[in-house]
């Protein structure tokens, strides 16, 4: 991942939320600061959710900051779409949780080459800015310390 020599860049990609509405990401990230967690795998359920109860808090707290989950997917599966995120459709029942998830459908390699992910083992968090600048980043299951970098970087782009 980024070792801070450089700055990251969050790569284009277009998708559709869970409600339809096509993005074109980053340029129509709706905040000035974007939380984005990336995943990969079905499995990456539980660690999505271990960082969303705080996410909301923040958020709340913050109305510049925006919220994003991107379920990555290979360009091969884009014939299966309407099969697929129906399903995710159907895992994920309130409106905020379907309008923030935007399932992208990509060249997998070349979009964890440039956001620097290693591997697809676990998610990834990502603090952007609407012109897809990268301020912070992480990996995994949310702990006291992820959180407390997560936030310090907010309040230094965005004071509460």
């Amino acid at each position: 991942m980024n070792d801070g020599k450089k700055t990251l860049v969050f790569p284009n990609v277009s998708g559709s939320n869970l409600k339809g509405k096509r993005h074109r990401l980053p340029d129509d990230f709706e905040s000035d600061l974007n939380i984005v967690i990336i995943a990969f795998r079905r499995e990456h359920t539980d660690l999505i959710e271990s960082w969303l109860n705080s996410l909301a808090q923040m958020i709340e707290k913050n109305t510049k900051l925006g919220f994003y989950e991107l379920p990555v997917l290979s360009r091969a599966y884009s014939p299966f779409r309407w099969w697929i995120d129906g399903g995710m459709r159907a895992g994920i029942v309130d409106d905020e949780g379907r309008e923030r998830t935007v399932t992208v459908y990509t060249n997998k390699r070349d979009f964890k080459r440039r956001l620097e992910i290693p591997n697809e083992e676990t998610i990834y968090i990502f603090l952007v800015r609407r012109n897809g600048t990268i301020l912070w980043q992480d990996k995994g299951r949310l702990t006291e310390a992820k959180f407390q970098k997560l936030q310090n970087a907010v309040q230094e782009d965005l004071p509460i």
